[in-house]
């Protein structure tokens, strides 16, 4: 499991696995329901980008995204 810590990391997982899965910004924006524009600024690591619908072009990949509270490490 790899820690995301700021938009230009989740940004670069995204392109990371796009890539790994042989596609193009413009499959992905076809295959997730979101513009290429959007894939671009996600992949950017645009701070402002929808949370629900970076979570959907997430998911689209096959990622799964989790949440942890530092109160569980202790």
């Amino acid at each position: 499991m790899q820690t995301i810590l700021d938009s230009k990391s989740f940004g670069l997982l995204i392109r990371t696995e796009r890539k790994a899965q042989k596609l193009t910004q413009e499959q992905l924006a076809g295959l997730t329901g979101v513009g290429v524009r959007f894939v671009r600024e996600l992949e950017a690591g645009k701070e402002s980008c929808q949370f629900g619908r970076a979570l959907q072009v997430a998911a689209s990949l096959g990622l799964t995204v989790s949440i942890g509270s530092r109160r569980e490490d202790a």
